[in-house]
């Protein structure tokens, strides 16, 4: 899929020329440097053993009770995705799941398809959640809300899509959720000063973020803060690659590609596609095109593609997310994290197959995104 994108993005540069590639480029830049850091900072976490510590913690705070573990495991794929994007709950978060699971010789499945929702359902609440979060904030429509206005709209509806999210897997895997499991002894952490150091890197760049400090400076910052740390405690981790300069080249391809199918005529297909209303049927239809957007062609650029059809409303772009963001729940290629989320269930040992996946999210997702539309449009208290 890398090379695919990287050879389309050199063919869609052609096309663009050098202006549009150069202006596809500034607007991807801090984006860019978001996903660099927030990718560093989560692989050094992991490394330090944050995600197997939090794990190991719930299967003990559970004592023993498998619906227990389960509703703590969404607990903390929602923290993950919510403060470190959906790519971190696929990649690292899944396989320590998974081996809790082997260890404690319980079901994977319902597990691992929680992780796998849970990489998509809670990631339109913050702007660092998911990289199309971060493009539409920086748009003329979303500018103005800032951090807390942004929370405050999405607050309601990423809670809506994570209730769901429990109620539906709840009620498909209820069978597999039943019983108990042996608590297994709590292990001291390999590195109790490495530990401290990643949640107090992660715990700050939830504080930056909160603060509204940009986040294109915020997570290279406390990654590199991370970085030094991993220096001096465990320097042999550093000579493994970090930084995902493939998927970066995947982010610039795919934009590229949109941004051809714009110059020549995409904005006014999709317009009448979507529609262009502010009424609720019309933001519905907005998020129900998005989200199949999203599945057929990845999030990313079905973000991409839309943005102009949602124009300068803030309800269009807001619906926009919800369709792309909480949506991808139907076919592998939905979102980058669900390609990763299936990699690292194969190296488990587990396969899920994708007609599962696929049933699963057919009733699932047009469920998620249109309850999440319609919390959109419910008056905030704050």
């Amino acid at each position: 899929m890398h090379r695919a994108a990287a050879a389309a993005g050199g063919l869609a540069a052609l096309v663009v020329g050098l202006d549009g590639t150069l202006d596809v480029l500034g607007r991807l830049a801090p984006v860019l440097l978001f996903l660099l850091g927030a990718t560093v900072l989560a692989e050094l976490a992991d490394e330090a053993g944050l995600f197997d510590v939090a794990a190991r913690e719930a299967a003990h705070l559970a004592r023993g009770r498998t619906p227990a573990l389960f509703a703590l495991v969404v607990l903390a794929g929602t923290a993950s995705t919510v403060l470190l994007s959906l790519d971190s709950t696929a990649v690292l978060l899944t396989p320590v799941v998974l081996a809790l699971c082997a260890q404690l010789g319980l079901d994977a499945l319902p597990f691992a398809m929680a992780t796998l929702w849970l990489s998509a359902t809670p990631s339109l609440l913050l702007p660092v959640s998911n990289l199309t979060n971060l493009l539409a904030t920086g748009t003329p429509a979303l500018a103005d809300l800032g951090v807390g206005g942004y929370v405050a709209r999405t607050a309601l509806p990423t809670a809506v899509a994570v209730a769901l999210t429990v109620l539906v897997l709840g009620l498909r895997y209820r069978r597999r959720l039943r019983g108990r499991y042996p608590v297994p002894p709590r292990p001291a952490p390999g590195d109790p000063w490495l530990l401290g150091a990643a949640a107090l890197a992660v715990l700050s760049f939830a504080a930056l973020v909160v603060a509204e400090v940009e986040v294109a400076v915020a997570a290279p910052a406390c990654a590199l803060a991370l970085t030094a740390v991993v220096a001096v405690r465990r320097p042999a981790a550093l000579r493994r690659p970090l930084v995902p300069w493939r998927l970066a080249v995947l982010v610039v391809g795919l934009f590229l590609v949109v941004q051809a199918g714009h110059e020549h005529g995409l904005d006014s297909a999709l317009s009448r596609l979507a529609g262009t209303g502010e009424a609720y049927p019309d933001l519905l239809r907005l998020a129900l095109v998005a989200a199949a957007g999203a599945n057929l062609v990845d999030n990313l650029p079905a973000y991409a593609a839309l943005e102009p059809v949602a124009g300068g409303s803030v309800d269009r772009v807001l619906a926009l997310l919800v369709g792309v963001d909480v949506g991808p729940l139907v076919l592998l290629w939905g979102s980058l994290a669900t390609l990763l989320w299936r990699e690292r269930c194969a190296a488990r040992g587990l396969v899920v197959p994708w007609r599962h996946v696929a049933a699963l999210g057919l009733v699932g997702a047009p469920l998620l995104v249109a309850a999440a539309t319609t919390a959109l449009l419910v008056p905030t208290p704050w």
